[in-house]
């Protein structure tokens, strides 16, 4: 802290004359405590007839201003009311006996820092002489390379651990922005320091829209803590965009009708999502009247956030843009999506000057999860709004060609366990559910990936299912080489003896293509996990089989490259196996799947037919169900 272009009276000078009362005290009678902070400062003699009397020599930056102001009013919100003068600095003496409970909290191998903390509360000197059950400790056993002492300020009515400044001169400066931003709003509250603060915020909002946005954090950073208006909102997008999944408070910005259709819907994530707890919808609706939101636009928008058909919307070349990649990532596509997202930014524009980013992006059902954080990033580097800047480095494509990535990768971080996908030809995606669905099946919106993989509704939970039924909740989207899929990801059963391939049905325009991967068996002693393939064309099987361990059951007439004998070893395993399969199913069939979205986006779900075929004329089933007696 030994600055030397930094000058006390210079700051204490300029915190005097810019001292204008809270509007809640503007009719206070002690008129010299609110108009004048400050005190003459204290002569050396007296300074040093202080140290003196407690033994030390005082810190530089504390004896620095007490050369400067023989003590300070500081404010009525910081806790500490009034710091003393040279006569009134004392030791504390710890009155409240805090060194013991500190002391008691201390474990076998104490960090430094804890070991600190519980003396400080003995051996520190107390500067307040008026507060609101608050301390102003410094602390002579926290000393930094420059004779600095850390000054804790303690919240009595708190009950939490004290807040650290460095030192004292960092304490003033942190007060000093108290000060400010405690009177940000008062329109009379206009100076040199504001004005300075407020070109900052400006220049800021140029650099982030000329995809600067590092530099601009810093000066967002440093107006916020001053209150300046706007500021905190700015430095919020940044924050958003680098963190798409996180929420941020955009204040009454959500009730102007310049960005209210931009932030309002991102606001209402968390209660559509189901996160939302305090107070539930209600709450959040008044919340939002309160700042002016219409109750009826705001209802509306819950509305479609909830039921996941909301649609960001932005006109122009960016608003078409945004359409087009919508239909790319709507099944799947997310790699393109982004190009497309990408390509256009430099079109978007503000609506405002206080949106400085698509926020709009981070509330689309379809969009939302395209936005990773590193594409948040590019967004913020890329120039936009007409500013002029260099165009970031293109962030990678985050989607794996082929099939061998289901060894490797899915949802939760870890492998899949079991899957199976039914690959159709020709197929528009939207017609699945008419050529593999149970019957009235539709498909749903976009479901988020971490939700796909949730427990689904058993048969017996389910009115006019069968207990044999092996109906699967699929994902449905299109490959990148054109064909329709349904892929269930949380396929925990076996493969009954029964099981019906539904390539056959889903072949009506064209080769289908059935994949099923059991999940692997808990037990040791349990039989080896099957891998089923098979292909049909215009409703009929051309050929399949099943491998379980070494035993192989196949038909039809299979293709020398995926012929399960070539591609299994005598000495192979199950992983082994299956990676070589689905590589061969890419470059023989030209078969795929989208990573992203089946692990971290989100696609539409239909839930198919039944796998296990119904029985036939003289065959049934037996259920048995188990239970413990009471004896």
């Amino acid at each position: 802290m030994s600055d030397e272009s930094f000058n006390w009276r210079t700051f204490l000078g300029r915190w005097q004359e810019e001292w204008v009362p809270r509007a809640d005290h503007e009719e206070d009678d002690d008129e010299d405590k609110v108009v004048s902070p400050g005190s003459p400062g204290a002569s050396e003699a007296r300074i040093a007839a202080a140290e003196k009397r407690l033994g030390l020599r005082l810190p530089p930056s504390y004896r620095q201003f007490l050369a400067v102001s023989d003590g300070w009013h500081v404010d009525q919100t910081a806790g500490v009311y009034q710091l003393g003068g040279v006569a009134d600095i004392d030791w504390s003496r710890d009155p409240y006996d805090l060194t013991a409970l500190y002391k008691e909290n201390l474990d076998d191998d104490p960090r430094e820092e804890d070991v600190l903390l519980a003396g400080m509360w003995a051996r520190s000197l107390r500067l307040e002489t008026d507060s609101d059950m608050t301390l102003a400790l410094l602390d002579p056993g926290d000393r930094d390379d420059d004779g600095e002492w850390a000054l804790y300020i303690y919240k009595g009515w708190g009950g939490e651990f004290p807040d650290r400044y460095p030192s004292f001169r960092a304490y003033m400066e942190a007060m000093y922005r108290s000060f400010h931003a405690d009177r940000a709003e008062r329109p009379d509250f206009d100076n040199a320091t504001t004005r300075a603060q407020d070109a900052r915020v400006e220049a800021a909002r140029l650099l982030a829209l000329r995809g600067r946005y590092e530099d601009a954090v810093p000066l967002l950073e440093e107006a916020s803590s001053f209150g300046r208006p706007h500021s905190y909102r700015l430095l919020c997008q940044i924050r958003h965009l680098q963190a798409p999944r996180s929420t941020q408070d955009y204040g009454f910005l959500v009730a102007d009708p310049r960005y209210l259709p931009e932030l309002l819907p991102v606001h209402a994530l968390d209660v559509a999502s189901g996160a939302w707890r305090l107070g539930g919808d209600d709450h959040w609706l008044g919340m939002m009247a309160a700042r002016g939101v219409v109750r009826e636009v705001a209802e509306d928008v819950l509305r479609t956030m909830r039921e996941g058909t909301h649609r960001y919307a932005p006109p122009g070349v960016w608003g078409l843009a945004v359409a087009e990649a919508r239909e790319s990532a709507r099944w799947g596509a997310t790699d393109a999506a982004w190009r497309v997202l990408r390509k256009a930014l430099v079109h978007w524009e503000a609506p405002g000057p206080q949106l400085i980013a698509p926020l709009g992006l981070l509330a689309d059902p379809i969009l939302a999860s395209v936005i990773t954080p590193e594409r948040g990033r590019e967004i913020l580097a890329t120039p936009r709004a007409g500013e002029q800047g260099p165009l970031p480095e293109p962030v990678p494509d985050l989607d794996s060609p082929g099939l061998a990535w289901l060894t490797t990768d899915g949802p939760y971080g870890r492998p899949f366990d079991g899957y199976r996908c039914i690959w159709a030809e020709g197929v528009d995606p939207s017609m699945m559910p008419a050529l593999i669905g149970e019957e009235g099946a539709e498909l749903s919106t976009p479901v988020e990936a971490h939700r796909a993989y949730q427990r689904m509704r058993q048969n017996h939970e389910r009115d006019g299912v069968e207990l044999w039924e092996d109906r699967a909740e699929a994902a449905v989207g299109r490959t990148a080489e054109g064909w329709a899929f349904a892929f269930d990801g949380q396929s925990g059963r076996s493969m009954s003896p029964l099981f019906e391939s539904p390539a056959p049905a889903a072949s009506a325009r064209g080769r289908a293509v059935v994949v099923w991967r059991e999940p692997l068996s808990r037990f040791e002693d349990s039989q080896p996990a099957a891998f089923h393939l098979s292909v049909a064309e215009r409703g009929r099987e051309l050929y399949a089989f099943t491998v379980r361990g070494a035993d192989i059951q196949a038909s039809g007439s299979i293709p020398e490259a995926l012929r399960p004998d070539r591609l299994f070893g005598t000495h192979d395993t199950q992983p082994g196996f299956e990676a070589r399969l689905l590589e061969a199913l890419h470059s023989e069939l030209g078969l795929s799947l989208p990573c992203f979205a089946l692990t971290r986006g989100s696609l539409p779900m239909c839930t198919t037919r039944s796998w296990t075929r119904a029985p036939r004329e003289g065959e049934s089933f037996v259920y048995l169900s188990f239970g413990r007696s009471r004896s």
